[in-house]
């Protein structure tokens, strides 16, 4: 049952919880580490650990989608990022930093703006597709609603293994005019993107979101999407959705009704599994372990994994979002210093020294699992849990 509260005359809201508002309950018999598994499967695509990498310039390049689909996890390339506008966008991001850090946010984010007005080239996003391909790992690529029908076409034919269709708030239809992205050589559509049509017509499997209540949730599944993604990816600081949009996603609740809907399309369908995604609000192993234990197969992760060396960012994290040519809903913000940034690996696996859970969100992980007496992902999300007062 909903607890709804009454803000005022005729008015009622819901009472929703954070992450950090619950607790993992552990009531079964413990377990070594050693015998929990963290593996999950997305489609015919199998990882090793439930981490997905936030689609964000400051931190998915092609070198650092291999790095992580070699450690177990998925990449996911900005598909109207800088990688697809820009052959140099290493020395583009080193101006980013240098302006965040001299001349502030809102010059930086103006710049940004800058670099996302060039024209996408499907030569560049074709070749970082290729890159990651010829390494032998998962290639996934992002798009946004409003452009997905116009930029899909040559993101099959450059051969990526997933599709993301990415945007801060999704339903199963968007309505909108012509594409907003300017693409060389390439025509845009002025019909709604109804999703179920989208993905039935094409060969890739289809992940969506992001989505933050239960019945949009169970509408996307009907599109037949094998993934879906809860939340924005939001982030204290680095995302300003909730300042500029008054959106919020409580985490905890978003993604046990996503869970829930899950479970009805189960039934609905006799059996189609659709896996939940969170992404937003989880930067320790902790929040990490508090996400799988509300429902959540797997988690996007944004600033936890831009402290490492490969994130292009260079210690600097950014959301998409913050590139928005009018509405901006995000700023650069500086997560690590350059000379203290561990490696992925090390990110992922340890070992650690950091007593607050932001390094080896793995063994994190796998240790709370261990401790509440559970082997596998699934059976983790039935863990006990306790609502702080």
């Amino acid at each position: 049952m909903r607890d709804m509260v009454e803000i005022g005359m005729g008015r009622t809201a819901r009472r929703t919880y954070e992450l950090d508002d619950v607790d993992i309950v552990p009531s079964r018999r413990t377990r070594s580490s050693k015998q929990v598994s963290l593996a999950w499967q997305l489609d015919a695509y199998r990882f090793d650990i439930p981490v997905v990498a936030h689609p964000t310039d400051a931190l998915v390049s092609p070198e650092f989608a291999i790095e992580l689909g070699r450690l177990g996890g998925l990449g996911v390339i900005n598909g109207e990022g800088l990688w697809a506008r820009h052959a140099d966008v290493s020395a583009r991001i080193e101006q980013l930093v240098e302006v965040a850090e001299h001349k502030g946010p809102e010059a930086a984010v103006e710049l940004l703006q800058e670099l996302h007005a060039a024209p996408m080239q499907p030569d560049l996003l074709a070749a970082a597709v290729a890159q990651v391909r010829a390494a032998g790992v998962t290639v996934a690529v992002r798009v946004s609603p409003q452009n997905a029908r116009a930029l899909t076409p040559s993101l099959v034919q450059a051969g990526i293994d997933l599709l993301v269709v990415h945007g801060t708030i999704i339903s199963a239809e968007h309505v909108g005019g012509a594409s907003a992205v300017p693409v060389e050589d390439s025509g845009s559509s002025v019909e709604p993107l109804n999703l179920k049509t989208f993905i039935a017509e094409l060969d890739v499997p289809v992940v969506a979101g992001g989505v933050s209540d239960h019945r949009t949730a169970l509408h996307l599944m009907r599109t037949g999407a094998a993934g879906v993604i809860v939340g924005y990816g939001s982030m204290p600081g680095a995302t300003t959705t909730g300042e500029v949009l008054g959106i919020g996603v409580p985490m905890a609740t978003a993604i046990a009704d996503a869970a829930a809907a899950r479970r009805d399309y189960l039934d609905e369908t006799g059996g189609r599994y659709v896996h939940v995604i969170a992404d937003g609000d989880i930067v320790s192993s902790g929040q990490l372990a508090k996400a799988i234990a509300c429902g959540a197969d797997a988690a996007m992760l944004g600033v936890p994994l831009a402290l490492a060396q490969e994130a292009p960012g260079h210690g600097w994290y950014w959301p998409s979002a913050a590139a928005h040519p009018s509405v901006p809903r995000g700023a650069l913000l500086q997560f690590a210093e350059p000379d203290e940034q561990p490696a992925l690996e090390k990110v992922l696996y340890g070992p650690s020294s950091d007593p607050w859970g932001s390094v080896n969100l793995v063994g994190g992980l796998r240790r709370s699992m261990a401790k509440a007496g559970y082997c596998d992902l699934k059976e983790f999300q039935r863990v006990g849990l306790s609502v702080r007062a």
